[in-house]
């Protein structure tokens, strides 16, 4: 709840910054002068590619998460059997040693979002967050039923 909570006021923020940001843009359109509109131009880019940006990790958040609740109704999702060091921080063995299996069950069925997000939470705890959000996708796009490149 407070990963929810602490995204959404992040998100609100943004999205001040982003209404903030347009207005000045409006305003220096509005003064007319060449220079003025170019600039107003290029400063209301950036809030577009911010607030699409800012849509889509949602939605990808939104999605994991429906696909999360599906796995746990199913009684699918991971269970938490890292080994942990004194600062809490997970093994980096143990955190591999997970993975190598996560990996394999993978490998033994493509095509199959369970495998996928499991994958994906192995990366996560792994620390490869790029790797993750990937498997992620994947595990979202094979859910969905659409068809995935390799």
């Amino acid at each position: 709840m407070r990963a929810k909570l602490s995204y959404a006021v992040t998100a609100a923020v943004l999205v001040f910054y982003f209404l903030l940001v347009g207005s000045r843009g409006v305003l220096l359109i509005q003064t007319g002068t060449l220079l003025t509109v170019t600039f107003g131009v290029a400063v209301l880019i950036l809030p577009v590619i911010g607030l699409w940006f800012l849509w889509k990790n949602t939605q990808f958040v939104r999605k994991a998460n429906a696909l999360a609740a599906e796995l746990d109704a199913e009684g699918g999702l991971p269970v938490d059997e890292l080994k942990r060091l004194p600062s809490g921080r997970i093994d980096r063995d143990s955190a591999d040693e997970v993975f190598a299996r996560r990996r394999a069950e993978t490998e033994a069925a493509p095509d199959d979002w369970r495998t996928w997000f499991r994958l994906a939470v192995a990366y996560h705890d792994a620390r490869d967050t790029p790797r993750a959000r990937k498997a992620m996708q994947r595990a979202i796009a094979l859910h969905d039923g659409r068809t995935v490149e390799a």
